[in-house]
């Protein structure tokens, strides 16, 4: 029987992010430490534990028939190798960072300018579309040192909160993308790998959906009702249930994470009492 073969990061945030997912949507893996290869118990599904830089040659030549991987690294080393889904996850940017004594306007401040990346496709194709001449310095490590000894006078690097630019006396000044966790599809996928993908893209759809909602309980009064029901987004509609308590009912709706203050704060607003919210572990639509 044939296998799916998927690739992670071999260790980091993204590693733990993306095991995390696998176990979310049922996958079991028997991993020991210091293993590059590993094999699902539960799914025909083998799991190749990879550096993240060289993920998009893998996928490229068919070793591996899908990934986890940072959108910037695919946009940097993969631009012909397609993501069919973005994870939500490990999200970060790519910016341009500048000594804090750096007279910063706009990016033509960067014209003649030394600048060290570890993305230099990236950074490269960045300028010639924004009309700016520098001078690139490619550089694998820690690229926010460079500055400091002179290397360069600005860097683009990937930054999650900026704590690093800042212990190293940078600052942020421009961002040229965003970047997250995408699962990303080699061009050479055989079919029955593929039918295999799609059931673990389906499983996949239904973790994050869960992770973006909320599951909403409330007591309405009947006389306010429809002004509540009308504040709830849901999937469909809302289920409405009669209450012991004659004139009042119990409202069950699916909320998203990013509108949750505003619609409690709403349906206090007309009258709800007892909300009572839920996580959601999964949602199959």
């Amino acid at each position: 029987m044939s296998k799916l073969k998927i690739a992670v990061q071999k260790s980091g945030r993204l590693h733990d992010d993306s095991m995390k997912l696998l176990k979310d949507i049922g996958i079991s893996i028997d991993n020991g430490k210091d293993q590059l290869k590993a094999s699902a118990r539960n799914f025909p599904l083998e799991v190749f534990y990879l550096r993240n830089g060289d993920i998009p040659q893998y996928l490229r030549d068919g070793v591996v028939d899908v990934a986890i991987i940072g959108k910037n690294v695919l946009i940097e080393k993969g631009d012909d190798i397609d993501s069919i889904e973005n994870l939500g996850f490990s999200k970060c940017r790519v910016s341009i960072a500048v000594p804090k004594s750096f007279e910063y306007n706009s990016l033509q401040d960067l014209s003649g300018k030394q600048i060290a990346t570890s993305y230099p496709n990236t950074v490269r194709e960045f300028l010639a579309n924004e009309g700016i001449n520098a001078n690139l310095h490619v550089i694998n490590g820690s690229v926010e040192i460079a500055p400091n000894i002179g290397l360069a006078d600005a860097i683009v690097d990937i930054v999650s909160s900026g704590s690093t630019l800042f212990k190293n006396n940078l600052k942020e000044v421009d961002v040229i993308l965003k970047s997250e966790a995408v699962l990303a599809v080699s061009p050479k996928i055989a079919s029955e790998s593929k039918e295999l993908l799609d059931r673990i893209q389906f499983r996949i759809k239904s973790v994050l959906k869960g992770r973006a909602s909320k599951y909403v309980l409330l007591n309405a009064p009947n006389d306010k009702l429809q002004d509540i029901i009308n504040v709830l987004p849901g999937m469909k509609s809302p289920t409405v249930l009669p209450l012991a308590e004659e004139g009042w009912s119990s409202v069950h709706s699916v909320i998203s994470k990013d509108q949750f203050w505003e619609i409690i704060d709403e349906l206090k607003l007309k009258g709800a009492q007892g909300i009572l919210v839920c996580p959601i572990e999964k949602m199959v639509l």
